[in-house]
């Protein structure tokens, strides 16, 4: 053994690990098989249990909603906590019951539709920059569905090997493509094909993958980064990025808010591709600072990463 423990090991995580194998499989077993009535009420049981369990990820997620909305109450602080964990379980129940006779696409509402009817009519493909928000998993295939597109979501690799192959089994049961990136220099291939056959990818900005470069930006008045391959990608291919962020209203129900289109030149002038970068940074906070329960981010405030 090395000096690491297993919560640093590369492919595992603690058998109880909020994003580990143990709490995925509960969920899928309940989400699944279990009765309908099941999916919708026992979420917020289970995410006061696993934030009980876990007390260094509560502090954790504790000191990210201080980040965003300053400092309130004991009572408020505790509340939103609760809630935090309460969503996330909710929406990790509803993915997992992909597949299964539970399954059913959510209610969506969106604010600033034109924006996105505007870039859709343009058949240029579309990045839909968006973030660990509740239900940014769910919204694809409703979003692939009214729109007749195809849709590829792409993320970051989990820690946790099985845990990720069993949530991405459900994630694809909707005809979602999923890809994991990583430091390999030709995994941007199949996404700039994908947006050239008029597709849509959608990529989350709030964390920067290990081994890829970073766009420094302020966030709610701290040095951050956002990741530069969105940033790239329009460039190389034209395609315009679409900042839309999602929050949960209640069981299945759902809204997604799209801001402005960026569009990015294929040789941007100095400054664009940084400006472009505090742009989709601005979106973020704007809508994580009216939503901050609705943020799912359980490692707390990420230092910036050098381009």
């Amino acid at each position: 053994m090395t000096g690491k423990s297993l919560e640093e090991t590369p492919g595992k995580s603690s058998v109880f690990a909020h994003d580990g194998l143990f709490w995925r499989r509960l969920a899928r077993l309940g989400a699944a098989h279990g009765p309908a009535w099941l999916v919708e009420y026992s979420p917020p049981l289970i995410g006061v249990a696993v934030a009980l369990a876990m007390p260094s990820v509560r502090r954790a997620v504790r000191g990210n909603l201080r980040r965003i909305r300053g400092p309130v109450g004991r009572v408020r602080d505790a509340r939103d906590v609760v809630a935090t964990f309460a969503t996330y379980a909710g929406c990790m129940a509803e993915v997992l019951s992909n597949g299964s006779k539970n399954a059913e696409l959510p209610d969506l509402g969106v604010i600033g539709k034109p924006y996105m009817d505007r870039v859709l009519a343009e058949g240029k493909g579309v990045i839909l920059a968006t973030a660990h928000t509740a239900g940014w998993e769910l919204v694809g295939p409703v979003f692939k569905e009214r729109n007749r597109i195809d849709v590829m979501m792409v993320m970051e690799a989990e820690r946790d090997d099985a845990a990720r192959e069993l949530h991405d089994r459900a994630r694809r049961a909707t005809g979602i493509e999923l890809l994991h990136v990583g430091s390999d220099p030709f995994s941007s291939l199949p996404l700039l094909h994908k947006l050239r056959d008029g597709g849509a990818l959608a990529m989350q900005i709030d964390r920067v993958p290990a081994g890829m470069r970073g766009v420094p930006v302020r966030m709610f008045g701290e040095a951050q980064s956002i990741p530069e391959g969105p940033l790239r990608l329009a460039q190389l291919s034209g395609a315009p990025i679409v900042p839309l962020f999602c929050a949960r209203l209640g069981y299945r129900s759902y809204f997604a808010e799209v801001f402005e289109p960026i569009y990015l030149p294929r040789r941007p002038p100095p400054g664009v591709i940084e400006a472009s970068a505090q742009q989709l940074a601005d979106a973020m906070s704007d809508f994580v600072t009216r939503h901050p329960t609705q943020w799912f981010d359980f490692g707390g405030a990420k230092p910036p990463q050098a381009r």
